[in-house]
This record gives C-alpha cells, structure tokens and sequence, in this order.
C-alpha cells in the first residue's frame, strides 16, 4: 500500500508534468467504510491559461469550477451531458485554474463493490477504462466536489514513477471544438495497458 501524496505535490506548475507523472499512481476511495482502489492509466492535462478545450480558459470563472482556482491538491468532479461524473486532480497553485481529467483506471481493489456500482457481473474493460465509468465503479460523484485529495473519503497513492519509455502522449478526447488548442498532446496513457480507454 503506498503512502497519500502529499499536498505539496500538486503544486507544481506544470500541468502537463502532472498529468504524465499521476500515472501508475492509485485513485482511492472509502465510502461508507468500503475501500476501492484503481491504478491510474490514462490521463488528460487542461490549463486555466490559454487552453480553448479547458473549462477555465483564460482564467474564466464561473461556479462550476472555481474548484480549479484553488491550490492544487483538490477534487474537481463535474457532470457531463448530465448524466456522468468526472473526476479531475486540481494542480497548480492557487488562482491558476489547472486540472488533470483521470480518464481510466486498472481496478486494484474493491472488485466486488466496483461490479456492483456498475451493474456488471465479471471483471472486463468497460468496469473502469473511461471517465465516466471510473468514477461510478469508484462511487465518485459530485459530491467529492472541492475535497481534499488527502482525506479520507478520496485520495491518491504514491506509487513508483513511470519510466517515459512507458508512457504514450497524443491529442485529448473530445475536444475538437478547442480549434488549435485540441492539437496539443496532453493526453497520457500507459503502453499496452488493457485498461486504457482507447488507443
């Protein structure tokens, strides 16, 4: 079992480093004493500044994500089409607005519980490779909005660091509406690891 990151961490500047360096961390959560627990494979950085595909592009406010203004090392969760929550690691210090989206998790623990949150019956892909499935196998919800990610409701393990070698950055998902800005390759994934949500 790997220790919480500490706070500290999520400070640092550079949202891109962040989002490569979350990797092969563990996305963690206990809710109603049950502990789930997820190797981070796949990840997407989004700057506050200067970024089209990012919720708080040039340091635009609004209370969806002023979670993101605060100093990293928070939950920023969100509804997309209404319907599924998604979990993002806030970096930076405070009034940046930066963010890394978990896009997909390798399940560790709480299998049980993950199958029973997704309304599955055995153990395959679509359990945890997406963000939206990640966060109901996690039992993440809004809820987890502006927490602490050194709680104990939701938090992050340290796990080794990745060699770069094991690592594979392309453009995002889903963000063709940022013109230039969906060209930038910011998104992160772990080579051949099965649970990654597309290649």
């Amino acid at each position: 079992m790997g220790e919480k990151i500490e706070l500290t961490w999520y400070l640092n500047e550079n949202v891109v480093l962040v989002a490569r360096q979350l990797l092969g961390k563990t996305l963690c959560t206990n809710i109603d004493g049950v502990v789930t627990k997820g190797k981070i494979v796949e990840t997407e950085a989004y700057s506050g500044n200067n970024d089209k595909a990012c919720h708080a592009n040039n340091q635009r406010k609004t209370k969806r994500n002023e979670v993101m203004f605060s100093a990293g090392g928070k939950a920023y969760v969100y509804l997309c089409y209404g319907i599924h929550h998604l979990v993002n690691v806030v970096s930076n210090k405070e009034g940046y607005a930066d963010a890394v989206l978990i896009r997909a998790i390798e399940p560790l623990s709480g299998l049980e519980t993950m199958l029973k949150r997704r309304k599955m019956k055995r153990i395959e892909k679509r359990l945890t490779s997406g963000p939206g499935v990640l966060s109901q196998a996690l039992g993440i919800t809004t809820l987890h909005y502006g927490m602490s990610l050194d709680g104990n409701a939701i938090w992050i393990e340290e796990e080794a660091t990745l060699d770069d070698k094991q690592i594979t950055s392309t453009t995002r998902i889903g963000v063709e509406y940022a013109e230039e800005d969906a060209l930038k390759p910011w998104r992160f994934y772990i080579k051949e690891n099965s649970w990654v949500s597309r290649y």
